[in-house]
């Protein structure tokens, strides 16, 4: 309490006991899979497709994290993170010119040491690559800095004029790895920043086309570990994140890199990551030119997933490719995150990311009959359907789980949202007196923000009394639980859920009666 010592007026500033939740974002996505460059097994945020080209490269034929991406901002993604992940064409060990294959020159894929660094081709790279150090133009340049020129077939295509072996942002490896469209570069040791090369020129190693090593990629690539910040591991630090796809998962599948049961562990291994941080759902894709009855038996029999956390969208759609001009087949789920992004932007989370417009899909894998849809919706697959003069919709909005409680994405999306919000909007709480005071103002506060979201219309009921409650008084909190230092809220909402099968039952009047004509 403040101390009045002498007569005057004054002013004081007071907590008025009510502190509004805002709701958190819902429309983050993240996309795990193969590029042409970039950092590996690392989350990179990405907010624009020339950002990602940027970053890790353009189109790569036969992989379809690129395409992905470009799908989710072209259907109303706006944020999103990617992870890299190698595709089974990484070396070993580094190995010296001439260790093998014809003299002069090195197996496909070899690294090639140039001083402390070890120089490769990116995959699918042609052409000889060849590498040269010279000294940086001026008077009296720092010892440590450098010019690394980048040749393909003799003609200098990269340039880079100032570069350093020191921990900074001009650092050799730093500057290539980020820009650098046809070499990777690796420090050969750890430590302190080593000394410069001399100036030299060296050939690389022809580059291993793109997943040229079948069988070297594993399900652990996927998996990764959440303290290397490696695959899905390393997405657990990134707690905005909404949405994961793995859209090269099929790619890997397609190129004989892992086999159909790999890809069922690594999609499991995806769902429980969701599980476990139970703020995301995974949106997962079918393997390719599945027909509806072997899309059915595939998930019947062998994908048969139960989880709340987990959607399947099928078929594969064909978009136009911006980087040959060519229609291609590529999995749905990046532009599914895109369309329900874009849902969440004009209607909110609550409703049902269905009946939407597919951005970018001119034609279907499979054109689907209403008879076939009729198998695959209890099932839980989420249909992608092409509707005569209204283009093509996605038409289903459902989860994995077999319990009716959870069977609608939007009511997973809409408590993920929810939840999230509450947690984030009442840290306040923590280590305030815990006593009827304090549980009067969590009860203001969590209803100010239900009420909010019921005016929205993601609540169901005429009153905010039929839409929620929110309990937290002395019958939640006994003695008992207010010695463990705990407060307990309890909360109960009713969440829309969509109308899947709109029916009208029509009647024939008698004319003249108003009766109806039995």
């Amino acid at each position: 309490m403040p101390s009045y010592l002498s007569p005057g007026v004054y002013v004081e500033e007071v907590d008025s006991g009510s502190r509004p939740i805002e709701g958190v974002g819902t429309s983050v996505a993240a996309f795990v899979g193969f590029a042409q460059k970039g950092p590996l097994d690392e989350p990179t945020l990405i907010t624009n497709w020339s950002q990602f080209v940027s970053r890790f490269g353009d189109f790569v034929e036969g992989t379809y994290l690129a395409s992905s991406v470009y799908g989710f901002f072209a259907n109303g993604g706006g944020i999103c993170y990617v992870v890299r992940i190698g595709d089974g064409t990484e070396a070993a060990e580094p190995e010296s010119v001439g260790g093998g294959g014809e003299p002069g020159q090195l197996p496909a894929g070899t690294e090639t040491q140039l001083g402390p660094y070890a120089l490769k081709a990116r995959p699918g790279v042609s052409g000889e690559i060849t590498v040269e150090v010279t000294d940086v133009e001026g008077d009296d340049p720092p010892q440590d800095v450098f010019q690394l020129l980048v040749r393909r077939d003799g003609q200098v295509v990269e340039t880079y004029p100032a570069v350093t072996t020191k921990r900074s942002k001009e650092n050799v490896a730093t500057r290539v790895n980020a820009k650098s469209e046809l070499i990777e570069v690796r420090e050969s040791g750890r430590g302190a920043a080593p000394a410069r090369p001399e100036p030299q020129t060296v050939t690389l190693a022809p580059a291993p086309a793109l997943g040229s090593a079948p069988g070297a990629l594993g399900s652990e690539a996927y998996v990764g570990d959440p303290d290397q910040r490696t695959g899905f591991g390393g997405l657990e630090a990134v707690e905005e994140i909404t949405t994961v796809a793995v859209p090269d998962l099929m790619s890997a599948y397609e190129r004989g890199l892992l086999d159909l049961e790999s890809v069922i562990a690594v999609q499991q291994a995806l769902i429980s990551h969701c599980e476990l941080m139970g703020d995301r759902v995974a949106i997962l894709d079918p393997p390719p030119g599945l027909s509806p009855q072997q899309i059915r038996a595939w998930r019947t029999d062998r994908a048969n997933f139960d989880s709340k956390y987990a959607t399947l969208y099928y078929p594969w759609i064909r978009v136009a490719d911006p980087s040959s001009g060519r229609a291609q087949l590529v999995p749905p789920s990046g532009h599914i995150a895109g369309i329900w992004a874009r849902n969440d932007e004009s209607r909110g989370v609550h409703k049902a990311p269905a009946n939407e417009v597919v951005r970018g899909a001119v034609a279907l894998q499979t054109q689907l009959t209403k008879g076939e849809h009729d198998l695959l919706n209890p099932i839980g697959l989420n249909c992608i359907r092409s509707f005569p003069g209204r283009g093509i919709r996605v038409w289903g909005a459902r989860t994995l789980a077999s319990d009716p409680a959870w069977r609608y994405l939007n009511v997973r999306r809409l408590f993920n949202y929810l939840e999230e919000s509450i947690l984030a909007g009442t840290q306040w709480v923590v280590f305030e007196p815990n006593d009827d005071a304090l549980w009067a103002r969590i009860r203001r506060t969590v209803s100010a923000f239900l009420v909010n979201e019921w005016r929205r219309g993601a609540l169901f009921g005429l009153t905010p009394d039929e839409a929620f409650y929110v309990k937290c008084d002395r019958e939640t909190n006994p003695p008992e639980t207010i010695e463990a230092g705990q407060v307990v809220c309890e909360i109960g909402v009713a969440p829309v859920r969509p109308a899947e099968f709109v029916v009208f039952r029509l009647s024939q009047l008698t004319s003249g009666s108003g009766e109806v004509d039995e």
